[in-house]
């Protein structure tokens, strides 16, 4: 009789964030509930999905473990027996203002955090995102294990930088979680071809929940988002998008085989030389300016 492979239930969401704390809040429980009802066993939440605005403004609402809002998530983890990942909010810690995942378990405790270590500063559009000029960066790879799957924890502009979703994948991560806020012309450019990228390169599984639509009138400097939740296989299928839809979620079965299976195909990991591209300078080879050879034209 052959065994059972190894699966996990992933809740991908993705929801049309505002300024307005209280209504985002209601969203998230309501995606939350339905994921719990189509046998998520862990759900993971857009970065900003709680308060998307300015820079400054969402610093200002910066949240901390005991506000009614985490409160409100975390007795909904525990009453509904899902891991959950608060894809991304700004922390207000006592080192600081971090971007922050926080990682809820089955019992309404909050287990830990991955820390965005990328941050956002950029020019789009002519509108300038100067993230670091208002959280701080993080400082290590973090990798959490739900159902003995391990699962390495990115966040939004993180996924423009491939080495640490290798680091994450070396470590033996076979799912990569990238919740985002993503620009919406940046979105338009480079969204589908980064998560597959990212998916293709590591062999694994990338679930990638998601702001979506046009700032409302009365946020200042807000910005639109794209949208388009993506769940990735590890051959770089795209197995569940969830477009422009202002309230969705889908769960996404994962079959844990599919990356043992790949990874035995194409065994990129084990077949990484980072002595020879890392620990050394790269070689330069200069080719000059020659004169041109006696016959031939100038």
């Amino acid at each position: 009789m052959t065994a059972p492979g190894r699966s996990l239930k992933i809740g991908l969401t993705q929801w049309h964030a505002t300024t307005d704390v209280a209504a985002n809040t209601a969203v998230a429980l309501r995606v939350i509930e339905r994921a719990a009802a189509d046998g998520a066993r862990i759900v993971v939440l857009p970065e900003n999905g709680l308060m998307l605005g300015s820079n400054v403004a969402m610093r200002e609402a910066a949240f901390d473990a005991d506000s009614p809002t985490i409160a409100a998530l975390r007795d909904a983890a525990a009453r509904l027996g899902v891991v959950l990942v608060v894809g991304g909010l700004k922390n207000s810690t006592p080192d600081g203002v971090f971007n922050s995942a926080l990682v809820i378990d089955r019992s309404g405790q909050i287990v830990g955090r991955y820390d965005k270590i990328h941050l956002f500063d950029a020019n789009i559009g002519g509108q300038s995102f100067e993230a670091s000029s208002v959280e701080r960066a993080g400082a290590a790879p973090t990798l959490l294990d739900v159902d003995g799957v391990r699962i390495g924890m990115l966040i939004c502009y993180d996924v423009r930088f491939p080495e640490l979703s290798r680091e994450l994948a070396a470590a033996g991560a076979e799912v990569l979680l990238v919740p985002s806020a993503f620009v919406q012309s940046t979105g338009e450019a480079h969204w589908h071809t980064l998560l597959r990228a990212r998916a293709i390169e590591n062999l694994a599984y990338v679930i990638a929940p998601a702001t979506v639509g046009s700032s409302t009138p009365d946020v200042v400097d807000a910005f639109p988002t794209y949208g388009h939740a993506l769940a990735v296989s590890p051959w770089g299928e795209v197995l569940a998008d969830l477009g422009t839809e202002t309230e969705a979620v889908q769960t996404v079965d994962l079959d844990l085989d599919r990356v043992g299976a790949a990874r035995s195909k194409l065994p990129v990991l084990a077949g990484r030389r980072e002595h020879a591209v890392y620990a050394t300078e790269p070689t330069v080879i200069t080719v000059g300016a020659t004169e041109p050879r006696e016959g031939t034209d100038d």
